[in-house]
């Protein structure tokens, strides 16, 4: 599981049992805004994240460094606004939410869910969300729903395409 988390006007991706990432954020950590930023340059016809992660990082399990910091600045942690051109963020929940765990399977539902739809042909990425928002949504009894970022400038993104043409 990785935690996207904010500090320093950055959000990181992180390894959730990494216990030292706090001393050393910057290199043990991914910026998702380098990752976008790397993304963008070769000007892609969709930029798409599906982010299966909590979206805080438990300040309790930081380097004492760094935890002191973020105690005195509470909104370093949690998620910074993400919006690129071109891309959709899906994110396993809603701002101040955490994704529900699924004991005993191999994924949370977000990804669950994502695995039921991702594959159907000549469907718009939005819509493949939207099924899987709305499964998500039922499964957890709406204790859990995803939150997208859409800045798309197509109207139709397809992950699949129908390879007969029918």
């Amino acid at each position: 599981m990785t935690i996207l988390n904010h500090f320093q006007g950055e959000n990181y991706l992180i390894p959730k049992d990494d216990n030292n990432v706090g001393a050393d954020l910057r290199r043990r950590a991914l910026s998702v805004h380098s990752i976008l930023e790397k993304c963008s340059e070769s000007d892609p016809f969709a930029t798409i994240f599906l982010l299966d992660c909590c979206r805080t990082y438990p300040v309790d399990q930081m380097n004492e460094k760094y935890r002191s910091g973020v105690e005195q600045s509470p909104n370093m942690v949690g998620l910074k606004e993400m919006s690129y051109a071109g891309s959709l963020i899906a994110f396993a929940c809603a701002p101040g939410a955490v994704a529900n765990e699924c004991p005993g399977e191999r994924n949370g539902l977000f990804t669950k869910h994502i695995l039921q739809h991702i594959s159907k042909p000549d469907q718009d990425i939005r819509k493949i969300l939207a099924d899987v928002t709305n499964g998500v949504a039922q499964e957890s009894n709406f204790r859990q729903r995803p939150y997208l970022s859409v800045s798309l400038t197509h109207t139709h993104v397809c992950l699949y395409e129908n390879a007969t043409g029918t």
